[in-house]
């Protein structure tokens, strides 16, 4: 069985190729999409617009994002229900079998030849697009900042979650995370997490230990309560506060100095 078929997306978006930012804005979870072939995973397609699917309005987030810092962004093409790209490949999350208790039968049943397909051609095509933007900067002798941006639900297995709007995911490297949290925690007008009810977990996550601790590049991993993002245009306006309050940081050559902290 071939995958992707001619009416499937492309493994990845790549937005603003061109941006000019010393910046690069990455979105793993940004589409619900399922490729063709694999119908709905044995799901109930109401599901698939939910929070196993995807972040919702993370996409709307990145792409704003890009536009305000003139960035290029990778956003993944397919549904975290395919393969999770903020996943290491021999984590069983990384093909989950059950999302906040709803069972993905097209993954218990997924043979060997179907997973190897859903790793070359969705997840490898994803990352490989970072690599590509992350080695033209380094061409260009520029060390770029990334972002990561992601979204998160009020509840979890059916139970309620503090109720911070705003998180910023770290670990060892909080050159952009600690002035952003200060900043934001300053106004004073929604609860900000410091790695609550989500942290930057080494191991487990993958696109940000991998692509920027790995070369040493600060970085930005935040979570946005999803009900705050349901529009477009609170979407948006959310892209604007965070670029508002990180845009001089990612700027700042001082900051952006490699360092290594990842392993």
């Amino acid at each position: 069985m071939t995958l992707l078929r001619l009416n499937d997306p492309p493994p990845f978006e790549l937005v603003n190729a061109g941006g000019k930012a010393p910046c690069l804005i990455v979105c793993d979870h940004a589409s619900h999409v399922i490729p063709e072939s694999l119908g709905t995973l044995g799901i109930e397609r109401d599901h698939l617009t939910e929070h196993i699917a995807w972040d919702i309005g993370a996409a709307v987030i990145a792409r704003r994002m890009a536009e305000l810092f003139d960035a290029p962004a990778v956003l993944a093409g397919f549904s975290r229900l395919v393969v999770d790209c903020n996943r290491y490949l021999d984590d069983p999350a990384a093909f989950v079998q059950i999302s906040d208790t709803v069972a993905v039968p097209g993954n218990i049943a997924m043979t060997d030849t179907e997973r190897a397909q859903r790793v070359a051609k969705v997840y490898k095509p994803y990352h490989n697009a970072i690599d590509d933007v992350l080695e033209r900067f380094e061409d260009d002798d520029v060390v770029p900042a990334i972002i990561a941006v992601h979204t998160m639900t009020q509840q979890m297995r059916g139970r309620a979650r503090r109720s911070q709007a705003f998180t910023v995911c770290w670990a060892r490297d909080d050159r952009l995370a600690q002035p952003v949290l200060q900043r934001l925690g300053s106004m004073g007008t929604f609860e900000v997490g410091d790695n609550v009810p989500y942290g930057m977990d080494l191991g487990e996550d993958y696109t940000v230990p991998e692509h920027a601790m790995r070369r040493g590049l600060p970085y930005l991993q935040f979570e946005i309560r999803q009900d705050l993002v349901v529009s477009a245009k609170n979407a948006r306006a959310w892209a604007e506060l965070i670029h508002e309050v990180s845009a001089d940081l990612v700027a700042d050559p001082e900051l952006r100095r490699v360092k290594l902290y990842w392993p």
